[in-house]
């Protein structure tokens, strides 16, 4: 039986959903509240507590991972502030908080944001 694979494409190709991603995260961790769409919030949420939960631990490879997808500013950022915030906590980093409908094209909103 055909199973479908996790995550949403976003009518973006695979680069294109990184880039998106990662942009969104830097965007959620500079200002810990953002305002997007329901379905990127979703998707941002797993995206940027994977990087959280490897941030926690300040060790040479997860800076290195940590260095694939930001720049070496914000891999301090967040070994130093957001990873050590979140030691005890289990997970859970972010919360999703629903809006209205967008005025212009009625898309479903939310708030995204670092508890």
């Amino acid at each position: 039986m055909k199973k479908l694979k996790q995550g949403r494409k976003f009518g973006r190709t695979k680069s294109q959903r990184k880039a998106l991603l990662v942009s969104l995260s830097r965007s959620l961790f500079l200002h810990s509240k953002i305002t997007t769409t329901e379905a990127k919030a979703k998707e941002l949420s797993m995206f940027a507590e994977k990087m959280i939960t490897r941030s926690r631990e300040d060790s040479l490879a997860s800076r290195r991972i940590l260095a694939k997808y930001f720049s070496e500013t914000m891999v301090k950022k967040l070994v130093t502030e957001i990873g050590p915030r979140y030691k005890e906590r289990k997970g859970g980093y972010t919360r999703i908080i629903k809006k209205g409908p967008r005025k212009s094209d009625s898309a479903k909103m939310a708030i995204i944001e670092l508890v």
